[in-house]
């Protein structure tokens, strides 16, 4: 009986392997940049095309490759940076595996121009579809010139998984930014279809993050740093009323090394303590450096996860850290003296017998005062510690409880079914005669009396409900009506954004947008959609709409209905803004002429009513 079994070719073999290393073009970026900084470029370019998909080159002017060396590199496993299973316990280096070159020939046409300083000519290196390569000698500067053009052009599945051109694009920008960003003092090019967008000249970090974020974006951050003997840490951390609801804006590098891991993002959360809300996520950067010997890289072929020897070390580390930095810069709201009222007034009831209210607790305004003096004073000085004192071997929570509670911050909230407890009719809100109470309560939540009681509606919620149909009506209808800006405004975009502009240019144009795209880093607005928009000007909107649309991008929301949702929350009445008796009516009414006045676009409960019954009930009077 003939052997089932059968080795593969290895060119077969490769393609398969390839499927790991070479996820999408930007894997092949971030393999191709990551290999010139091993060989110790100072200026590395990147050229790409349509997305990635039909050219990918980085030129740079590191050390080069030898004749040999170059014939080697497109074979499996062939690697400079390691020689022995020794060594994996000590990188230093950001490629090691030795799979990069071969896997991404596996699945596209590659060449390769290479020349050290002292070869007298540059060799050139083809590969073909049968796995062979052509050898030939040509003219080139020292460095290294790699062109990877046809990806996935023999693996068509792999190829008709690919993202939009704009999504692709996205994630090319971002891995060029990360290695951007850690490599301050290296300057870097790129080029998109022969337009140069980036063009970063050799610096410091913080000049390199004004570069690519913008100076104005750079003082709303806030800088810290401590070192240890086996590990340090350096952040720029985002200022609390600064926070973003995209978790993509997130930079951690360990050793230089851009990485993603959930529980170092988790003790920077927790560091803003009771500063941010469900939903948000604070911007940072980041850079932990650990002994090599304490961690693992050689986790994943593309070597964004790490391990590392005490988990619970480096959360408790992390976490004081950042809550350092955030302290030092007076973020943390302290307790303040004319708070003492609010405590005096608060008293322990007895649910069963509040005459025994008195004698179960004596209330003494001296002793609250000198209590909560003490407690203002011990919180002021919290944070006045020394790291290596307050680091614990054993964090608050295990690791699986770790990811557990970061997860469980990125619920989805799913579409609130319709229960009995927060449905009434508009018939039930009166009118004039019919409601004679209607208030604002804080300046975010609008509360009208109802026949049965009580409503309580979320007024931005309950606008976003509003502005959502309008908008979707009006994208249908294809009406759009723009109100011209009496002086056109011009923003710089980045290059990224421009994209994700462009794929949605007619849907922006049909709610009413009129704008012009002036280059990859600029746009001009005209005129705006003709909407009431409270306190917040429309143009201010339209750079808020587009980041709202890339969060909704992610959960793969149909084009219409993604600018819809993402309009209508950014354009809605924001919570805090104070509201007229007419404006709440108004609201109100217009609110109950929508097709689901109950919930938000997203999903969540636009309002919440409290019948008599239970307020009975809380009174003890059923």
């Amino acid at each position: 009986m003939p052997s089932k079994i059968k080795l593969l070719p290895e060119h077969v073999a490769n393609k398969i392997a390839a499927g790991e290393v070479v996820q999408r073009p930007e894997s092949v970026v971030k393999e191709l940049m990551e290999n010139s900084l091993d060989a110790n470029a100072t200026i590395i370019q990147l050229f790409i095309k349509d997305a990635g998909k039909s050219l990918i080159q980085v030129i740079d002017d590191g050390d080069g490759m030898t004749e040999e060396d170059a014939e080697l590199c497109l074979l499996r496993h062939a690697t400079s940076k390691i020689s022995m299973a020794e060594d994996l316990e000590e990188i230093k280096s950001f490629g090691f595996r030795g799979e990069a070159l071969a896997a991404i020939s596996a699945v596209s046409r590659i060449e390769i121009k290479t020349k050290t300083a002292d070869s007298p000519a540059a060799v050139l290196i083809q590969n073909n579809e049968d796995g062979s390569i052509t050898k030939n000698y040509t003219k080139a500067e020292k460095g290294t010139l790699v062109a990877v053009k046809n990806l996935f052009y023999n693996t068509p599945a792999r190829r008709n998984f690919l993202k939009s051109t704009a999504t692709e694009f996205r994630r090319i920008v971002e891995t060029f930014k990360r290695i951007a960003i850690s490599h301050p003092k290296i300057a870097f090019k790129f080029y998109n279809e022969n337009e140069l967008i980036y063009d970063l000249k050799p610096s410091n970090l913080e000049k390199r993050i004004a570069d690519i974020f913008g100076a104005s974006f750079l003082e709303n951050l806030i800088f810290g740093t401590e070192k240890l003997d086996i590990i340090s840490l350096s952040a720029y951390l985002i200022k609390p009323n600064y926070l973003k609801k995209n978790k993509g804006d997130q930079y951690l590098f360990v050793n230089n090394r851009f990485v993603i891991n959930k529980q170092i993002n988790h003790a920077i959360y927790s560091a803003y303590e009771n500063m941010i809300e469900k939903g948000d996520y604070p911007f940072f950067i980041a850079f932990l450096n650990v002994d090599p010997k304490r961690i693992d890289i050689n986790v994943h072929p593309s070597k964004l996860e790490v391990k590392f020897d005490d988990d619970n070390f480096i959360y408790s580390f992390v976490k004081a850290v950042a809550k350092k930095i955030i302290s030092e810069h007076n973020l943390i709201p302290s307790l303040e003296i004319s708070d003492i009222n609010e405590f005096e007034a608060k008293t322990i009831m007895s649910s069963k017998n509040s005459s025994n209210l008195l004698s179960d607790r004596n209330i003494n305004s001296n002793e609250n005062k000198n209590y909560i003096q003490s407690q203002n004073h011990s919180l002021a000085n919290k944070h006045n510690f020394s790291i290596e004192k307050n680091i614990k071997r054993s964090a608050a929570f295990s690791s699986d409880e770790i990811d557990k509670i970061f997860d469980s911050l990125n619920l989805e909230k799913k579409d609130a079914p319709q229960s009995q407890t927060s449905i009434f009719t508009a018939s039930q809100l009166d009118k004039d005669e019919k409601y004679p109470f209607i208030a604002q309560l804080h300046n975010r939540y609008i509360l009208a009396q109802i026949k049965s009681g009580l409503a309580i509606i979320d007024q931005h919620i309950a606008h976003e409900r509003i502005l959502y149909e309008k908008i979707l009506k009006t994208i249908e209808q294809n009406l759009p009506f723009s109100q011209q800006l009496l002086m056109p405004l011009t923003y710089e975009i980045s290059p990224e954004d421009i994209e994700i502009i462009k794929e949605i240019k007619p849907y922006l144009e049909s709610i009413g947008y009129n704008f012009e795209i002036k280059s990859n880093r600029e746009i001009i607005i005209f005129g705006t959609p003709s909407v009431d928009f409270g306190k917040t000007s429309p143009e201010e909107i339209f750079l808020d709409v587009i980041n709202e649309y890339k969060i909704n991008n992610q959960k793969k929301i149909d084009a219409k209905d993604n600018i819809a949702k993402s309009y209508s929350c950014k354009a809605a009445i924001k919570a805090g803004d104070p509201l007229t008796e007419k404006q709440m009516r108004m609201l109100v009414e217009q609110l109950f002429m929508t097709s689901m006045p109950y919930v938000c676009p997203h999903g969540r409960p636009v309002m919440i009513k409290l019948t008599l019954e239970e307020l009975d009930k809380q009174f003890g009077r059923i």
